[in-house]
């Protein structure tokens, strides 16, 4: 699929990440990986060599991800757990461990952006896990840990996307991205941190909002005339992730094919 192409599936292209650095067998956890951005980034990591530990409150979506990845030979393992919660998440990484010292950690479980939930509940889950997963990582990693990227979204953080979206929404992106520049500079590069914020894209959470007026509006104005796809959004996600990226620290990259621009 050339770049401006009009792809014909829900899925992007497979790109060959090993270059980037990464060592076999090295540990990363990618939280959300039963689907969408979550899925697509996990398959990659697994691809580019890395021992993957699927987390998702879905575990028939992690288990579909883990019998993807072990289908080409690479090495995953599907966990369920609730990212909002203390004791879930020190499960979780007690079932980790069986991978080895984890490295590298993705975290991009959160609320949807349709979630009808309390403002305060909601908050609270998307911007509170990300800070009990990555603290609890640290806490069990510190000499290991490489490299963290947070996925925020360019709502809340460049565009306020107060038209499409529940309120907490752009108000947690906005908050994660402000706290992994305090990991960057807490932790002085070790771990790197990083965050990705895609713009529209393409998975089983957005499909349903396809036919939207609004949103049909504004994929429109995308200078690439596409919203994107998991993977175009997980390839970032990996290059941040990975030794290549070694003096990136503190970055919040769109990822909107220029729609912030437009």
């Amino acid at each position: 699929m050339s770049e401006n192409e009009t792809p014909n599936s829900l899925h992007g292209p497979q790109y060959d990440l090993r270059s980037l650095g990464f060592k076999a067998r090295e540990v990363a956890v990618v939280t959300g990986a039963g689907s969408g951005i979550g899925k697509a980034t996990a398959i990659m990591a697994a691809k580019s060599g890395l021992a993957v530990g699927l987390w998702d409150m879905n575990i028939a979506g992690a288990e579909e991800t883990a019998a993807e990845i072990l289908s080409f030979g690479g090495t995953a393992l599907a966990i369920a757990v609730n990212v909002g919660d203390d004791a879930a998440v020190a499960k979780a990484w007690e079932a980790t461990h069986a991978l080895g010292p984890c490295r590298y950690l993705v975290n991009n479980a959160g609320p949807p952006s349709s979630s009808s939930a309390p403002f305060n509940d909601n908050l609270l889950l998307a911007v509170g896990s990300v800070h009990r997963v990555t603290t609890s990582w640290l806490a069990l990693y510190a000499e290991q840990a490489a490299s963290v990227v947070n996925i925020a979204s360019v709502g809340g953080n460049f565009q306020g996307g107060g038209l499409t979206i529940q309120p907490f929404y752009g108000t947690a992106k906005g908050a994660i991205a402000a706290y992994t520049r305090h990991l960057a500079t807490r932790y002085k590069g070790k771990p790197r941190a990083n965050t990705v914020a895609p713009g529209f894209t393409i998975t089983p959470r957005t499909i349903p909002y396809l036919e939207s007026p609004a949103i049909k509006e504004s994929v429109t104005r995308i200078p690439m005339g596409r919203a994107g796809l998991p993977e175009e959004i997980a390839a970032v996600v990996m290059f941040l992730l990975s030794p290549a990226a070694s003096y990136v620290n503190g970055v919040l990259l769109p990822v909107d094919g220029g729609w912030i621009l437009a």
